[in-house]
């Protein structure tokens, strides 16, 4: 069975369970090599995971934001850069079908690549702009001529650089000064790869700089003009969150399973059954219901909202973000002190979940500006 024929979601994790373990035994080699997940992204092509955004007009399942971060949440069991790294095409693709911002001839082009196996990213980030989420101008530069755009710059922190498709990159036009998204094929001339991650945490993710220089592409690959001033609520966003929740599970798993099968000479049984470890374990087992209640929350909310209603959701999108991310490092750092000091070996997977959940902090939204907007939303609603 692939994702294509399950009936539903409990059918779709079970698939998803047997790849994570697959991605676990994986993820080891990667983190250590420092390389790609490419056998990871060709599973879930071959099983059909990545065209279940895809709407059901072109082919796809048309997951909801709840079975999509579910589902996300599972990969990163196994392993937590593969997860990252394919949640972005996977709530793109959710976030282009749901909002419509694009041209439809293009959008359906777009879905029937992915159908064939096509992979998409966003490229924002640029070394003097920082996160696109905190207003910075893109330096990159789209220039119109008579028939095509031509676009120079450079993009960092582009996730799955090894093997994308397509990427959608913001720039500036240098016409009108407006900011516009627009699709650029990773075949077009001048598109380039510097291998430049080298972050300890999240290693297989793979987020290199995009090199443009001179690209040239059809006037109608300007997808979307982008409103600086205007915020809209990202509801896909959540396949962030989802991620680290699922490294801290793996992480309380590991600590369980060593808990229940170390018993030092000091004493009698194994530590699971001491006083202090349960207290760990108890400690862990709330913070896990705590973000699992306000991240599913949140996502089925967005799911049974309308326009009007998701665009009022900023603000518990946020808070959803930040609680998990925070429980993550939280619970992982448990598991770790449930381990001692054989959790900080290189072949305890541990260490590389304690690395890999710290990167959350620096995913969007940010602590500080979801603060900021929760106390706007606060002095709004006194």
């Amino acid at each position: 069975m692939d994702f294509q024929s399950a009936k539903n979601l409990d059918e779709r994790l079970e698939i998803m369970k047997v790849l994570s373990k697959k991605f676990l035994a994986r993820a080891h080699q990667i983190d250590v090599e420092g390389s790609f997940p490419f056998d990871n992204m060709e599973d879930l092509k071959n099983t059909g995971y990545t065209v279940l955004t895809v709407p059901s007009r072109y082919g796809g399942k048309g997951l909801s934001l709840y079975e999509m971060i579910r589902l996300q949440e599972m990969i990163a069991e196994g392993d937590g850069a593969t997860a990252l790294a394919i949640g972005w095409h996977m709530g793109i693709i959710f976030n282009l079908s749901e909002k419509g911002t694009w041209k439809e001839e293009i959008f359906s082009y777009l879905c029937n690549c992915v159908k064939s196996g096509a992979l998409i990213n966003s490229a924002a980030t640029e070394p003097k702009t920082g996160s696109p989420t905190r207003g910075g101008k893109p330096e990159t530069t789209a220039e119109r001529n008579e028939d095509v755009w031509i676009l120079n710059g450079r993009k960092t922190f582009t996730t799955m650089a090894p093997v994308l498709d397509f990427f959608i990159v913001s720039a500036t036009v240098k016409e009108t000064n407006e900011v516009a998204n627009f699709l650029i094929p990773r075949t077009c001339n001048g598109v380039s790869i510097e291998e430049t991650w080298d972050s300890i945490a999240l290693k297989g993710t793979g987020s290199h700089d995009l090199i443009l220089d001179h690209v040239e592409i059809p006037h109608e690959y300007l997808v979307e003009i982008i409103s600086l001033s205007e915020k809209r609520a990202n509801g896909w966003l959540l396949h962030i969150p989802a991620c680290y929740l699922g490294i801290a599970k793996a992480a309380k798993r590991y600590a369980l399973q060593f808990a229940g099968e170390y018993s030092p000479n000091s004493v009698t049984g194994p530590i699971i059954d001491l006083p202090n470890v349960q207290q760990k374990i108890g400690e862990m087992e709330l913070k896990l219901i705590q973000a699992e209640y306000l991240l599913y929350g949140a996502a089925k909310q967005w799911d049974y909202s309308n326009e009007e209603e998701k665009n009022k959701l900023a603000p518990v999108l946020g808070a959803a973000k930040l609680t998990v991310t925070n429980a993550a490092i939280e619970i992982t750092d448990l598991a770790m002190r449930i381990v001692g000091a054989k959790s900080l070996s290189l072949n305890c997977p541990l260490q590389r979940y304690y690395r890999d959940v710290r990167a959350g902090l620096h995913n969007p939204p940010m602590d500080d500006m979801t603060i900021q907007l929760l106390a706007k939303h606060g002095v709004l609603n006194q």
